[in-house]
Protein backbone atom coordinates (compact mmCIF):
# COMPACT_ATOMS: atom_id res chain seq x y z
CA UNK A 1 0.00 0.00 0.00
CA UNK A 2 1.58 3.15 -0.70
CA UNK A 3 1.71 6.14 1.58
CA UNK A 4 -0.19 8.19 -1.24
CA UNK A 5 -2.72 5.65 -1.59
CA UNK A 6 -6.10 8.13 -1.13
CA UNK A 7 -7.47 7.45 2.18
CA UNK A 8 -11.09 6.55 0.73
CA UNK A 9 -9.80 3.74 -1.62
CA UNK A 10 -8.17 2.69 1.16
CA UNK A 11 -11.30 2.52 3.04
CA UNK A 12 -12.69 1.05 0.48
CA UNK A 13 -10.36 -2.09 -0.19
CA UNK A 14 -11.17 -2.35 3.80
CA UNK A 15 -14.57 -2.42 3.05
CA UNK A 16 -14.77 -4.97 0.52
CA UNK A 17 -12.28 -7.37 2.86
CA UNK A 18 -15.12 -7.13 5.05
CA UNK A 19 -17.29 -8.11 2.79
CA UNK A 20 -15.56 -11.01 1.75
CA UNK A 21 -14.87 -12.20 5.70
CA UNK A 22 -18.91 -11.79 6.53
CA UNK A 23 -19.69 -13.83 3.40
CA UNK A 24 -19.64 -17.22 5.36
CA UNK A 25 -22.44 -15.74 7.94
CA UNK A 26 -25.96 -16.68 7.08
CA UNK A 27 -27.72 -13.71 8.91
CA UNK A 28 -26.19 -10.54 10.41
CA UNK A 29 -28.34 -9.23 13.63
CA UNK A 30 -27.85 -6.18 15.13
CA UNK A 31 -28.80 -5.57 18.85
CA UNK A 32 -29.64 -1.46 19.22
CA UNK A 33 -31.19 0.88 21.91
CA UNK A 34 -31.22 4.56 22.27
CA UNK A 35 -30.16 4.97 25.40
CA UNK A 36 -27.94 3.28 27.34
CA UNK A 37 -28.87 1.33 31.04
CA UNK A 38 -31.23 -0.42 29.23
CA UNK A 39 -30.56 -4.07 29.25
CA UNK A 40 -29.43 -4.31 25.77
CA UNK A 41 -26.12 -6.57 26.50
CA UNK A 42 -28.24 -8.68 28.73
CA UNK A 43 -30.59 -9.14 25.53
CA UNK A 44 -27.99 -9.84 23.45
CA UNK A 45 -25.81 -12.46 25.58
CA UNK A 46 -29.30 -14.25 26.26
CA UNK A 47 -30.40 -14.43 22.81
CA UNK A 48 -26.46 -15.47 21.56
CA UNK A 49 -27.13 -18.85 23.89
CA UNK A 50 -30.42 -19.60 23.07
CA UNK A 51 -29.36 -19.26 19.20
CA UNK A 52 -26.45 -21.44 20.03
CA UNK A 53 -28.72 -24.30 21.68
CA UNK A 54 -29.37 -24.80 17.57
CA UNK A 55 -26.93 -22.92 15.50
CA UNK A 56 -23.68 -21.75 14.83
CA UNK A 57 -23.64 -18.16 16.51
CA UNK A 58 -21.20 -15.91 17.13
CA UNK A 59 -21.29 -12.34 19.11
CA UNK A 60 -19.73 -9.42 18.54
CA UNK A 61 -19.53 -6.39 21.27
CA UNK A 62 -19.34 -3.47 19.55
CA UNK A 63 -19.20 -1.04 22.15
CA UNK A 64 -15.76 -0.42 21.99
CA UNK A 65 -15.25 1.69 24.80
CA UNK A 66 -17.56 0.30 27.58
CA UNK A 67 -17.41 -3.41 26.67
CA UNK A 68 -19.80 -5.69 29.08
CA UNK A 69 -20.30 -8.40 26.81
CA UNK A 70 -17.06 -10.64 28.29
CA UNK A 71 -18.60 -9.84 31.64
CA UNK A 72 -22.08 -10.78 30.96
CA UNK A 73 -20.53 -14.37 29.86
CA UNK A 74 -17.99 -14.76 32.38
CA UNK A 75 -14.83 -14.06 29.92
CA UNK A 76 -12.00 -13.34 31.28
CA UNK A 77 -9.36 -14.66 28.17
CA UNK A 78 -7.36 -12.20 26.56
CA UNK A 79 -7.94 -12.47 22.46
CA UNK A 80 -5.28 -14.41 20.32
CA UNK A 81 -4.21 -14.18 16.72
CA UNK A 82 -3.47 -16.99 14.57
CA UNK A 83 -1.86 -15.94 10.88
CA UNK A 84 -2.79 -12.66 11.30
CA UNK A 85 -6.19 -13.54 11.67
CA UNK A 86 -7.92 -12.85 15.29
CA UNK A 87 -9.44 -16.23 17.23
CA UNK A 88 -12.91 -15.68 18.42
CA UNK A 89 -12.79 -16.67 22.65
CA UNK A 90 -15.56 -19.81 22.32
CA UNK A 91 -17.82 -19.85 25.33
CA UNK A 92 -21.34 -21.28 26.27
CA UNK A 93 -21.30 -22.77 22.33
CA UNK A 94 -21.05 -19.10 20.97
CA UNK A 95 -17.80 -17.14 19.32
CA UNK A 96 -17.18 -14.03 20.92
CA UNK A 97 -15.29 -10.73 20.65
CA UNK A 98 -14.99 -7.96 22.64
CA UNK A 99 -12.47 -5.00 23.17
CA UNK A 100 -12.98 -6.32 26.84
CA UNK A 101 -10.44 -9.61 25.65
CA UNK A 102 -7.61 -6.96 24.58
CA UNK A 103 -7.86 -4.09 27.42
CA UNK A 104 -7.38 -4.81 31.31
CA UNK A 105 -10.79 -4.81 33.12
CA UNK A 106 -10.16 -1.62 34.49
CA UNK A 107 -8.42 0.45 31.52
CA UNK A 108 -9.86 3.08 29.74
CA UNK A 109 -10.65 3.42 26.19
CA UNK A 110 -10.20 6.44 25.51
CA UNK A 111 -10.93 6.55 21.56
CA UNK A 112 -12.28 9.46 19.66
CA UNK A 113 -14.83 9.02 16.77
CA UNK A 114 -12.46 7.59 13.84
CA UNK A 115 -10.57 5.18 16.44
CA UNK A 116 -14.17 3.46 17.23
CA UNK A 117 -15.05 2.84 14.16
CA UNK A 118 -11.66 1.83 13.28
CA UNK A 119 -11.72 -0.92 15.87
CA UNK A 120 -15.09 -2.20 14.71
CA UNK A 121 -13.93 -2.69 11.60
CA UNK A 122 -10.84 -4.19 11.84
CA UNK A 123 -12.56 -6.49 13.77
CA UNK A 124 -15.22 -7.38 11.42
CA UNK A 125 -12.38 -7.36 8.63
CA UNK A 126 -10.00 -9.74 10.66
CA UNK A 127 -11.62 -12.18 12.79
CA UNK A 128 -12.15 -15.76 11.96
CA UNK A 129 -16.02 -16.52 12.53
CA UNK A 130 -15.74 -19.17 9.98
CA UNK A 131 -19.23 -20.55 9.10
CA UNK A 132 -22.16 -19.15 11.26
CA UNK A 133 -26.05 -18.74 11.10
CA UNK A 134 -26.16 -16.04 13.01
CA UNK A 135 -23.79 -13.14 13.98
CA UNK A 136 -25.07 -10.76 16.61
CA UNK A 137 -23.71 -7.51 16.62
CA UNK A 138 -24.16 -5.68 20.03
CA UNK A 139 -24.09 -2.36 19.05
CA UNK A 140 -23.30 0.93 21.55
CA UNK A 141 -26.46 2.79 22.49
CA UNK A 142 -27.59 6.19 20.19
CA UNK A 143 -27.32 6.66 16.36
CA UNK A 144 -23.43 7.91 16.57
CA UNK A 145 -20.59 6.75 14.63
CA UNK A 146 -20.37 3.30 15.29
CA UNK A 147 -24.23 2.34 14.60
CA UNK A 148 -24.21 4.45 11.73
CA UNK A 149 -20.72 2.49 10.22
CA UNK A 150 -22.55 -1.39 10.91
CA UNK A 151 -25.42 0.05 9.44
CA UNK A 152 -24.16 1.47 5.86
CA UNK A 153 -21.21 -1.61 5.89
CA UNK A 154 -23.32 -4.54 6.50
CA UNK A 155 -26.12 -6.50 5.10
CA UNK A 156 -27.89 -6.66 8.31
CA UNK A 157 -30.56 -8.96 8.23
CA UNK A 158 -33.06 -6.65 10.83
CA UNK A 159 -32.08 -4.74 13.98
CA UNK A 160 -34.01 -4.96 17.06
CA UNK A 161 -34.67 -2.30 19.31
CA UNK A 162 -34.43 -2.38 23.39
CA UNK A 163 -36.22 0.13 25.45
CA UNK A 164 -37.06 0.44 28.46
CA UNK A 165 -41.02 1.61 29.31
CA UNK A 166 -40.08 5.32 30.62
CA UNK A 167 -40.45 8.11 28.49
CA UNK A 168 -37.03 9.00 27.88
CA UNK A 169 -35.91 5.69 27.07
CA UNK A 170 -39.12 5.11 24.61
CA UNK A 171 -38.33 9.14 22.92
CA UNK A 172 -34.65 8.14 22.48
CA UNK A 173 -35.75 4.35 20.77
CA UNK A 174 -37.92 6.27 18.36
CA UNK A 175 -34.49 8.37 17.13
CA UNK A 176 -33.27 4.68 16.34
CA UNK A 177 -36.08 3.76 14.38
CA UNK A 178 -36.13 6.80 12.49
CA UNK A 179 -32.45 6.30 12.06
CA UNK A 180 -32.58 3.02 10.95
CA UNK A 181 -35.34 3.44 8.17
CA UNK A 182 -33.50 6.37 6.70
CA UNK A 183 -30.08 4.08 6.56
CA UNK A 184 -33.04 1.26 4.78
CA UNK A 185 -32.39 -1.38 7.48
CA UNK A 186 -35.02 -3.78 7.87
CA UNK A 187 -36.48 -3.49 12.01
CA UNK A 188 -37.79 -7.05 13.62
CA UNK A 189 -39.36 -5.02 16.42
CA UNK A 190 -39.05 -3.68 19.38
CA UNK A 191 -38.38 -5.49 23.03
CA UNK A 192 -39.77 -3.45 26.06
CA UNK A 193 -37.32 -4.60 29.28
CA UNK A 194 -37.40 -4.14 32.66
CA UNK A 195 -41.21 -3.98 32.43
CA UNK A 196 -43.05 -3.64 35.63
CA UNK A 197 -43.80 -1.29 38.92
CA UNK A 198 -40.44 0.23 38.99
CA UNK A 199 -40.50 1.58 35.40
CA UNK A 200 -43.90 0.98 34.36
CA UNK A 201 -45.45 -0.90 31.81
CA UNK A 202 -46.41 -0.48 28.16
CA UNK A 203 -44.44 2.68 26.72
CA UNK A 204 -42.56 0.32 24.68
CA UNK A 205 -46.00 -1.02 22.57
CA UNK A 206 -47.02 2.07 22.49
CA UNK A 207 -44.09 3.35 20.24
CA UNK A 208 -44.20 0.23 18.16
CA UNK A 209 -47.95 1.21 17.61
CA UNK A 210 -46.85 4.52 16.31
CA UNK A 211 -44.07 3.95 14.65
CA UNK A 212 -46.01 0.46 12.68
CA UNK A 213 -43.11 -1.29 13.67
CA UNK A 214 -43.62 -4.79 15.14
CA UNK A 215 -44.02 -4.92 19.04
CA UNK A 216 -42.05 -8.38 20.22
CA UNK A 217 -43.14 -8.38 23.68
CA UNK A 218 -41.81 -7.47 27.11
CA UNK A 219 -39.78 -8.45 29.53
CA UNK A 220 -40.59 -7.61 33.09
CA UNK A 221 -37.79 -6.41 35.63
CA UNK A 222 -36.07 -9.80 36.71
CA UNK A 223 -33.88 -9.95 39.79
CA UNK A 224 -32.59 -13.79 39.17
CA UNK A 225 -31.24 -12.13 35.36
CA UNK A 226 -29.15 -9.43 37.24
CA UNK A 227 -28.09 -12.26 39.74
CA UNK A 228 -26.70 -14.65 36.95
CA UNK A 229 -25.69 -11.80 34.14
CA UNK A 230 -23.41 -10.89 37.80
CA UNK A 231 -21.90 -14.42 36.99
CA UNK A 232 -21.00 -14.46 34.38
CA UNK A 233 -24.08 -16.98 33.06
CA UNK A 234 -26.52 -16.25 30.58
CA UNK A 235 -29.73 -16.42 32.63
CA UNK A 236 -31.80 -18.06 30.11
CA UNK A 237 -29.43 -21.58 30.16
CA UNK A 238 -29.96 -21.67 34.13
CA UNK A 239 -34.19 -20.18 34.82
CA UNK A 240 -36.77 -21.52 33.00
CA UNK A 241 -39.21 -18.67 33.34
CA UNK A 242 -36.74 -16.43 32.05
CA UNK A 243 -35.60 -18.85 29.08
CA UNK A 244 -39.47 -19.11 28.11
CA UNK A 245 -40.14 -15.52 28.58
CA UNK A 246 -36.80 -15.08 26.16
CA UNK A 247 -38.96 -17.66 23.72
CA UNK A 248 -41.60 -16.16 23.29
CA UNK A 249 -40.30 -13.24 22.00
CA UNK A 250 -37.91 -14.16 19.76
CA UNK A 251 -39.81 -17.05 18.34
CA UNK A 252 -41.40 -14.23 16.07
CA UNK A 253 -37.74 -13.89 14.99
CA UNK A 254 -36.00 -17.20 14.84
CA UNK A 255 -37.17 -21.17 15.04
CA UNK A 256 -36.11 -21.90 18.58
Amino acid sequence: MSVMQPVKEIFQEQTERIKENLSKIKNKIAIISGKGGVGKTTLAVNLSALLAFKYKTGLLDADIDCPNVNKALGIKEMLRAENERIIPIEKYGIKVISMASIASPDQPIIFRGPRLTMAVRQFLELTEWGDLDYLIIDLPPGTGDIPLTVMQLIDLKGVIIVTTPQDIAVGDARRVVNMTRELKVPIFGIVENMSGEMFGIGGGEVAAKELKVPFLGRLDLNKKIREYTDKGIPAVLEDEKTRENFKKIFSLIFSL
